[in-house]
């Protein structure tokens, strides 16, 4: 049974592997497509030439990562590496709690290593070549020990917590852990621009002026009274632009990118804005948070079936029961899934993106918006020709040629 479900793991990483190269090979020969008529003129021919080369390198780069990691996921599955650290783990402590967080750690610590010669390359070489990088070494460095602290300090409490409230009330712990999940996203939707984001980058309020004038002007419009709006040194790290609200409650804040000052006019930061409050009033965030706890609900109960099935830490190379074996054994199973609902995922979320689009249009910000995005998408050398099923599978946003055809509609 155990040689089975190692079959059936090594089957599944395999296809999303297949899935991920076939939708990224979509793409690159979908990038010579005609440019929708809406975007002609974007860009020069030096700077559309640009933009495929652009894409190309980073394409190509996406692939070899890809390799690397399917080819090391392979490895770490035949040796059955998984369960070597685990039974390392269990030789230096007797603790079980302490059993799972080391090899937290020390999973978290290789995926971290592996993954950081791409994202140096990415961001020293490739950003750099093309004009967007602003990142220093020693920011990159600190950025890359700080995320790998953070994220594995809350990851590890959080696991901590699951297990104990395994060891203590059995197959019914997914129900305490759902809470402890649920309080969990709460708490960082809430305070995760006051926490941790300071860690990264400093935030001011925006100060008094044309820009805030019109901030303030356009949200009164919308019947809403925000007073935390703030700048962010985006520019610390890239020239690329962003602006998003955060938060919810009394903890809710508006968050502008310095460089969208550099990139935009008022009206159209203030149509962008437009288009994120969209999402505040329809209340995106919201949704998505309960469609996270409801997911992670669903998880932990089909995981509390299986949890304390013997051949699901053997299948990795465990030699002995493994709470923490058997949730990276249950992850890998559940991929077929995500490869399935990934469509209806991004289906919600584009969705959402229209009712933003159509919240800034009906309130006059139409054209602005347009104009707005037609300049992020120029500046970030964004791809105008995506492949329309890659577009389906898996883009969050609609393509920026569907979007103006949409908000010209609710002009």
């Amino acid at each position: 049974m155990a040689q089975t479900l190692l079959i059936l793991i090594i089957a599944f990483v395999t296809l999303e592997f297949i899935v991920s190269s076939v939708l990224s090979w979509l793409n690159t020969k979908w990038m010579t497509h005609p440019v929708p008529p809406e975007l002609e003129g974007l860009y020069d021919e030096e700077k559309y030439r640009r933009q495929q080369d652009y894409m190309r390198t980073n394409k190509r780069v996406s692939l070899i990562a890809r390799c690397v990691s399917f080819a090391l996921t392979l490895i770490i599955l035949g040796f059955g590496l998984l369960g070597w650290l685990d039974n390392q783990c269990k030789a230096w402590t007797d603790v079980p709690v302490l059993q799972v967080i080391l090899f937290l750690v020390i999973y978290n610590l290789f995926n971290t290593v592996i993954a950081l010669p791409f994202s140096y390359y990415s961001t020293f070489v490739i950003e750099e070549r093309f004009g967007f990088n602003r990142t220093t070494h020693k920011t990159f460095w600190l950025d890359t020990i700080k995320s790998f602290a953070v994220s594995t300090v809350l990851s590890a409490v959080l696991m901590a917590v699951v297990y104990w409230l395994y060891q203590t009330f059995g197959q019914q712990f997914w129900i305490w852990a759902t809470l402890v999940c649920a309080v969990f996203i709460i708490f960082f939707t809430m305070f995760y621009s006051n926490l941790i984001v300071p860690l990264f980058n400093k935030q001011t309020p925006l100060p008094e002026g044309e820009l805030r004038d019109a901030i303030t002007a356009a949200l009164a419009s919308f019947g809403s009274k925000f007073k935390d709006i703030y700048i962010i040194d985006g520019s610390k790290h890239s020239t690329k632009a962003n602006a998003y609200f955060t938060g919810f409650g009394p903890k809710k804040r508006i968050v502008l990118y310095d460089t969208l000052q550099d990139q935009m006019t008022t009206n159209e930061i203030v149509a962008v804005l437009a288009h994120e409050f969209g999402h505040y009033k329809h209340r995106d965030t919201f949704k998505n948070m309960i469609i996270s706890i409801v997911t992670i609900a669903i998880n932990l109960f089909i995981f509390s079936l299986l949890v304390d099935n013997p051949h699901l830490p053997v299948a990795l190379g465990g030699t002995a029961p493994s709470f923490i074996l058997a949730l990276v054994a249950f992850s890998l199973l559940l991929s077929p899934i995500d490869l399935l609902l990934s469509p209806a995922g991004s289906a919600i979320s584009r969705r959402a993106e229209y009712r933003a689009d159509a919240f800034a249009a009906s309130h006059g910000h139409g054209e602005a918006l347009i104009s707005g995005l037609k300049k992020l998408a120029s500046h970030a050398l964004s791809n105008l020709t995506p492949h329309p099923l890659v577009v389906w599978y898996s883009y969050s946003h609609p393509t920026l040629a569907q979007r103006i055809r949409a908000i010209r509609t609710h002009h």
